[in-house]
């Protein structure tokens, strides 16, 4: 995000100071005048003679607040009328609706048009478009089936500006947070608010408010439970807050726990094989270009491992490694893969290193061969088999090379390219393994024309598919264009849910007065598109030992020939730390009943909830089950290598 000025807050200090109708009149003359040439831009992407109805058109409407004191003095008449002016200078210059509602037609139409060439069955296909309450800067799917978006309280509608209050000191610098539950379906009685936990933030507001966690870290406990890390304290082009906390999916609500060591304002967080979690980089609580090098964990060892649904953290503390971390840029990629160890990959190519938090030491990694800084972009552990993952496709953030990079064995090698470099781009792991890349961008805030400009070079929408062969084809178009702070997340029924970017969602908002500021669009695989699908009935023992049996139930026996587990997706700035892909061997067959061999290590798949998706010959998965990986005892968290 980048720095702001919090324009609410100056306008409110401005508007009360106006207490008199002359100084008023001449306020709004002076507005008018200097708007003329303003609502003639043709940057603005319609006609100057439409631009002034919409902002007039709101303040005539909207409900008045008249100044309490302007009332006492002026009377309740005279006082909305100077509210109503307040409201008409704030609206000249702003987004109108009719540039809105515009663009979205337009983007459907263009949508509509380009992916009739599509055939479902070999790209898949775009269904769903609704409305949310909320940007979606944060995701995560629970392993109750629904999906958590977080981000913060705008501070503007304004595409054209940023939202976010990135440099605002006080009580509207202020998370929120909202549960979608798809079974409801795509109205807003889908959507629940969970509000986060009221804090007192320390700078020097003394203003309680909805703890802004928004641009933190986060990924799972082994209880499905997600712990989010950092967050916003305001001020100095970001300043990390110190915030650690864990939403908890039973029952539906947060819980704070004891301060890290230093503030993040955009850290990385990964789960490691022995389900704690382990937090790197983020800009200190001293404001932007101030990165930290300490490496906390939670929970702390002298807490245990929170396995069951019914441990709530609370109060719960973290602790510092003695190992450090030097990024020198935010939000790096994290991987815990089947050695037990965490790979962490820089932006900077030669910032790659290897950590060991069981005798917390590091080690180099060789550069990545692309010899440059990259911006925000995926990079995704490849499937493996059952051993779980071995090596990392690096494959965003660098809207001039198309290239993906992959890190095995201690080596980089130059893969196959996509059709064209992106950043702000989402990679997610299918449940048949192969890879879909939605979402993108040229650069932060900036779609191809200029920073700030809604407008979006149109290849941006086009997803990118890569099969088992590593080669990839351009498939259909999202409605948005979605760059910086896009998601996206693979649901249990197989579906792809894409949100997120919320300059795109407010500059395409079919109704800016209302509370539904988000939205959220649906992507249908083609093995949704490929026939019968195979079915899952009961999972018998869903919380299981590593190399135990897993008893399960299908309608389709003959049809199953493999049996995977998919991690869900946690996700932020492109980072997604927890996404796996393991095949589970059938061991054996009877009737409707297969008998499947859970993952062998911690190593393999670290203990937490996993969708089990069962597929047949052409690929086409199942709705999923949830499983739980139980933690093992101690001393036991690393595989044979």
């Amino acid at each position: 995000m980048s720095r702001t000025n919090p324009p609410v807050t100056a306008r409110r200090r401005l508007a009360t100071a106006i207490s008199v109708c002359a100084v008023t009149a001449m306020a709004v003359s002076t507005a008018l005048a200097a708007a003329g040439p303003v609502l003639a831009h043709p940057g603005h992407g319609d006609r100057g003679e439409d631009f002034p109805a919409a902002p007039a058109s709101r303040a005539a409407t909207a409900p008045i607040k008249a100044d309490p004191d302007e009332t006492a003095a002026l009377g309740k008449e005279h006082a909305e009328e100077h509210a109503r002016t307040r409201m008409a200078i704030a609206g000249v210059g702003e987004y109108p609706q009719t540039t809105r509602t515009e663009r979205l037609k337009s983007l459907t139409d263009s949508q509509a048009t380009g992916n009739a060439a599509f055939d479902a069955a070999e790209f898949g296909r775009f269904r769903d478009y609704f409305q949310s309450p909320d940007f979606a800067a944060h995701i995560a799917m629970l392993p109750t089936g629904k999906v958590l978006l977080f981000s913060f309280e705008r501070i503007e509608t304004n595409p054209q500006k940023e939202p976010a209050p990135t440099d605002t000191i006080g009580k509207e610098n202020a998370g929120r947070a909202f549960l979608w539950d798809p079974k409801l379906g795509t109205g807003p009685t889908a959507f629940k608010e969970v509000k986060p936990p009221v804090v007192n933030m320390p700078d020097g507001k003394n203003e309680p408010r909805p703890a802004p966690f928004f641009c933190a870290g986060h990924s799972y406990l082994p209880n499905g439970m997600l712990g989010v890390f950092g967050g916003n304290l305001g001020g100095n082009g970001g300043s990390g807050a110190k915030l650690s906390l864990v939403f908890d999916p039973w029952q539906e609500e947060w819980y704070l726990n004891q301060d890290m060591a230093v503030g993040r304002w955009y850290p990385s967080v990964v789960t490691g094989a022995d389900g704690r979690q382990v937090i790197m980089s983020g800009q200190s609580e001293l404001g932007w270009g101030t990165p930290t090098s300490i490496v906390e964990r939670f929970p702390a060892q002298s807490v245990p491992v929170p396995v069951d649904k019914t441990a709530k953290p609370i109060g719960w503390p973290v602790e510092r490694l003695k190992t450090e971390a030097p990024f020198k840029w935010d939000y790096p990629h994290l991987f815990s893969l089947r050695d037990g160890k965490i790979y962490g990959l820089g932006r900077a190519s030669d910032q790659q290193w290897l950590f060991d938090t069981l005798s917390d030491t590091k080690s180099d990694l060789p550069p990545r061969p692309d010899g440059k800084k990259r911006n925000y972009g995926s990079a995704v552990p490849l499937p493996a088999g059952f051993r779980g993952p071995d090596s990392v496709l690096v494959l965003g953030g660098d809207r001039d090379d198309p290239n993906t990079y992959r890190l095995a064995g201690g080596k980089w090698a130059t893969e196959k390219p996509r059709a064209f470099g992106r950043t702000q781009d989402d990679t997610l792991l299918l449940p048949n393994g192969n890879l879909l890349t939605v979402n993108g961008a040229f650069d932060i805030r900036d779609y191809g024309n200029g920073d700030k400009n809604p407008n979006a070079d149109l290849k941006y929408r086009q997803v990118e598919l890569r099969d088992e062969n590593g080669d990839w084809k351009l498939g259909p178009a999202q409605r948005l264009p979605r760059g910086y702070h896009s998601n996206a997340v693979v649901l249990p029924d197989g579906r792809i849910m894409i949100t997120g970017d919320e300059l795109q969602q407010l500059a395409n908002d079919p109704d800016i007065t209302d509370s539904m500021n988000g939205s959220i669009e649906i992507y249908e695989p083609a093995y949704l598109h490929q026939g019968s699908r195979p079915s899952l009935g009961l999972i018998f023992n869903p919380s299981v030992g590593y190399d135990e049996k897993i008893t399960v139930s299908t309608n389709t026996p003959n049809d199953v020939t493999r049996a995977v587990l998919l991690a869900p997706t946690t996700a932020t700035h492109s980072v997604n730390t927890s996404q796996r892909h393991l095949e589970l061997r059938i061991k054996s067959r009877s009737g409707n009943f297969l008998e499947l061999q859970a993952p062998p290590s911690a190593a393999a798949a670290p203990p937490g909830h996993y969708m089990l998706f069962l597929l047949n010959e052409e690929g086409a998965p199942s709705a999923a089950g949830w499983v739980q990986l139980k933690p093992p005892t101690a001393g036991a968290t690393r595989g044979k290598p």
